[in-house]
């Protein structure tokens, strides 16, 4: 061996790690870092975003769609605060996902130095783990550790910081190994007990969630609910867990849940959470699914064995990842009772039955809109959704078929369109992403649009602009009838601010203007955003 710096150090250990792939915002904290990445461009891809917000989004959803932690690199402080966002949304979305964030000189920490933070108090609510790295002989150790803790149990993100002076030290370390998740298999005690809860219910209902599915337990699920007649739905936006054409589909709890699913969630006997939290807006605000326990029998399945019993006293509790615990249920016998078809195909009917919007006579019909996205976009498209009131006719007319086609957050943060559109066209390089952003939403972190014009990425952003803050207005009339204020908004034109940028853009104010702005952004070859305009009251 030979020493080496740490910055050096740092970049060796994430082509030891598998990393293809870097998002970030350059800053002079970790100039080390950035000589290092200089000499494997080949191996990893230095995406560099124009703020830390739309880096650490595209790294959460990297995370998301990869299984592996997405990397985010920003400098101390500002970009530290920036990119809170994206470590907020990774705990919250269960996405694997390492913050590096620059750091003040060792010797300077504790003087209140130029852009000092301590980063164990700031990120230790938000991140699974937090730590700064004094000694570069120690960075193979902790960012092997920072890979592990990420991946292991229920996925999230990890903070390390940086000190400038610590990235500049060359020593003599050995690399790490590269580092895997362990598996969590539920024991055959537990998956007995599963099998006479099964067997004892007439109204069961599965409630897919969480973010350790794969595309192969995804679908020799469908097929194991198919054959048993076995209703499920999923989680808040988590649509594509499960083939949502299946005669199983029983549709989508969150906040745009039809009231026939959630007359079925209360009805229901025995609720099965497979993979997932039953969080607030999955159980509408714990009245569906009452806590601390519930009026259903509850089977609740989770990687992360903090989340069991956090909420709800269930009657089987099981630490396994989705993957391994839909392997073993599949192998089980007795989910099966012919007493179950007929609710399962009333549940799939009324799904179909609300899939279809309803007849508008606006001059631009929004869920028509997504209606025909669903209809005509290649199955393997990956949808991407900020915050906002727009995002409920995508969650009600969107049809999702294959895991991985739908990047949201469970979050509820505006802005994460644009950037987890970047993370996917990056990772699918050769399948159709579309965005949708509000008018709010988008202006967040709009200046991606850069990003994805340097990285050459033909990303297409559909803009919903109803010249408000739509969802806080809407609460806004609800509670304060005749009091608005701060939700109305002055827009540009999208489209032209999409031109300035070198990308393609298009204003469609009829719903019949769509297809063609539609296939004209696809043929485009370059980033492209389309405008809807909205009525505004």
């Amino acid at each position: 061996m030979s020493a080496r710096s740490g910055g050096r150090i740092l970049v060796d250990q994430l082509v030891r790690q598998g990393v293809t792939t870097v998002f970030g915002v350059p800053g002079e904290s970790y100039l080390a870092v950035l000589d290092a990445l200089f000499d494997v461009q080949d191996k990893i891809r230095f995406i560099v975003g124009r703020q830390e917000s739309g880096s650490a989004y595209s790294a959460e959803a990297y995370g998301k769609l990869t299984g592996r932690p997405g990397i985010c690199l920003v400098t101390r402080g500002p970009g530290a605060t920036n990119a809170s966002i994206g470590v907020h949304a990774a705990s919250q979305n269960s996405s694997p996902m390492i913050l590096f964030a620059g750091q003040v000189p060792r010797g300077d920490r504790g003087r209140d130095s130029f852009q000092e933070i301590d980063y164990r108090s700031m990120f230790g609510h938000l991140a699974k783990w937090v730590d700064e790295i004094d000694d570069p002989g120690r960075i193979p150790e902790l960012v092997a550790r920072a890979f592990q803790v990420a991946i292991s149990g229920r996925p999230g993100p990890v903070v390390l910081a940086l000190p400038e002076d610590m990235l500049t030290q060359a020593v003599d370390v050995a690399d790490a190994e590269r580092v895997r998740a362990p598996l969590l298999q539920p024991a055959e005690a537990d998956m007995e007990r599963l099998r006479n809860l099964v067997a004892a219910a007439e109204r069961p209902l599965v409630i897919a969630g969480g973010s350790t599915w794969t595309a192969e337990a995804s679908e020799r699920f469908r097929v194991f609910a198919e054959a048993g007649g076995l209703p499920v739905a999923t989680g808040f936006r988590r649509q594509d867990l499960f083939d949502n054409s299946s005669p199983s589909y029983a549709g989508a709890l969150g906040l745009s849940t039809n009231p026939y699913l959630q007359d079925a969630l209360r009805e229901a006997d025995l609720v099965i959470v497979a993979g997932g939290r039953p969080d607030a807006i999955t159980t509408g605000e714990f009245s569906l699914l009452q806590a601390p326990r519930p009026t259903q029998g509850l089977v609740h399945v989770s990687p992360g064995i903090e989340d069991l019993g956090r909420v709800y006293r269930a009657d089987l509790l099981i630490n396994a990842t989705a993957a391994e615990f839909a392997a073993a249920w599949i192998r089980t016998p007795g989910a099966h009772r012919e007493s179950w078809r007929a609710r399962t195909a009333s549940l799939h009917a009324e799904y179909e039955r609300c899939l279809v919007p309803n007849p508008s006579r606006a001059g631009l019909d929004y869920p028509s809109i997504v209606a025909h996205l669903s209809r005509t976009m290649p199955p393997d498209t990956v949808v991407t959704l900020g915050a906002g009131r727009y995002t409920g006719a995508c969650q009600r007319h969107y049809r999702f078929t294959r895991l991985g086609t739908q990047l949201a957050g469970q979050v509820g943060a505006m802005g994460y369109g644009l950037p987890a559109a970047i993370a996917a066209k990056t990772v699918h390089p050769d399948r159709e992403v579309v965005a949708f952003a509000g008018d709010g939403c988008f202006l967040m972190t709009g200046q991606e649009l850069a990003t994805a014009m340097q990285f050459d990425l033909p990303l297409i952003v559909i803009v919903v602009n109803d010249a408000s803050y739509g969802a806080i207005r809407a609460h806004q009339d609800r509670e304060y009838p005749g009091r608005t204020l701060g939700t109305d908004l002055v827009n540009p034109d999208f489209a032209a601010f999409a031109r300035a940028f070198g990308a393609h853009g298009e204003v469609v104010e009829r719903t019949d203007q769509f297809p063609g702005a539609l296939e004209r952004s696809r043929a485009a070859g370059r980033p492209a955003i389309i405008e809807l305009r909205l009525a505004t009251e």
